[in-house]
């Protein structure tokens, strides 16, 4: 059985989606996956800002490399956040896929992950699980 490795975005600010999605990924029946994500217990803790930002990039970029896809929630925050536009660029730059993942029962979702979006996602397993399977088929 094949085995992704997912690199899961998140805001430090909004732990709960993060979880939600994880555990959502872990009870997939017949779906494996590593976790390739920044923990929130291994978060980064420098005060010099410009330093912080060179800093959480190489970090997020050596997880990223080794992913099949980066899963980024679509959350509406996620258009103000600076590191989900630099987990964006990285995706990018690397060449993996991104899936937004819409939060459940949201009225408003962020345009910049979606319009940077391989694949769109609803907040349901089989939603998430498909898609990732979809953008991963060709690796």
């Amino acid at each position: 059985m094949r085995e992704y490795n997912l690199f899961i975005s998140h805001s430090w600010n909004y732990p709960d989606a993060y979880e939600g999605l994880d555990e959502m990924l872990k009870k997939a029946p017949y779906f494996y996956y590593n976790n390739y994500s920044v923990p929130m217990d291994k978060a980064i803790t420098i005060y010099n800002k410009q330093y912080y930002n060179v800093e959480l990039k190489n970090k997020i970029r050596d997880k990223m490399k080794h992913c099949s896809a980066v899963l980024i929630l679509a959350g509406v925050y996620a258009s103000y956040s600076d590191s989900i536009q630099m987990e964006i660029e990285i995706a990018k730059e690397l060449g993996k896929p991104i899936v937004a993942v819409e939060p459940w029962a949201s009225d408003r979702t962020s345009i910049v992950v979606k319009q940077s979006a391989t694949r769109i996602a609803k907040w349901n397993t089989s939603s998430i699980v498909g898609a990732i399977k979809e953008v991963c088929q060709y690796e």
